[in-house]
């Protein structure tokens, strides 16, 4: 295998020093730099003999974000991989991050023998996700359920009630059903929708989102 080149921009010394320590042992891996920022890596590699392959690249970090560093390396270092190592696994972070250009993405959780499968995977053209986080973008892009086909037509019957303003006892009598049946099917309704009150319920009516 030839020698992947690597840099890790990382703050927090512990997690520097293990992952350091971890790539010494790997006769393959080179590490060339390890930076505690974005705006220090960038004044270190413009007069670098050696340039990195992949980044291992943090978002929190010291001064400029990993996520507004992206851009800033990728025009310096245009064919450099960067592969996101971080504690932030919210959507939001992911989505951004990705965008901006990091091919990979990982959580800090990831065991080191991990961290290099995932060098050797995007050195050798692929990409490589921690498992929570490959779910997580699997649902951002898989097609939104219809709500019409989750609720049950007793389930819609109550929804429309509550819409009009009914209480839940007004509502029992109407479906003759009993008061506790009406609070069990509420609940029910909630857990589907992923709600948690009469107003997201009433708010997901009006915007035509039931």
């Amino acid at each position: 295998m030839s020698t992947i080149r690597l840099a890790i921009i990382e703050d927090d010394v512990l997690i520097q020093e293990s992952l350091n320590d971890f790539f010494d042992t790997q006769s393959h891996i080179e590490c060339l730099q390890i930076s505690s920022s974005v705006e220090g890596f960038l004044k270190v590699i413009i007069t670098s003999e050696k340039l990195p392959d992949i980044i291992l690249l943090d978002i929190n970090l010291l001064g400029m974000s990993g996520i507004k560093g992206i851009p800033l390396i990728l025009n310096e270092l245009p064919r450099v991989d960067i592969i996101m190592l971080t504690t932030f696994e919210d959507n939001d972070s992911i989505y951004k991050a990705l965008c901006a250009g990091a091919c990979s993405y990982l959580s800090k959780k990831t065991p080191l023998k991990k961290i290099l499968e995932a060098v050797e995977v995007v050195h050798n053209g692929g990409s490589y996700m921690s498992p929570s986080i490959a779910r997580k973008i699997v649902n951002r892009f898989a097609p939104k359920q219809n709500h019409n086909d989750v609720l049950t037509p007793r389930q819609k019957d109550i929804v429309a009630g509550i819409v009009d303003g009914k209480s839940y006892k007004m509502i029992a009598n109407d479906l003759f059903v009993s008061l506790d049946t009406v609070r069990s099917h509420i609940k029910n309704i909630y857990k589907a929708l992923e709600i948690n009150s009469k107003a997201e319920l009433i708010k997901k009516s009006y915007n035509n989102e039931l």
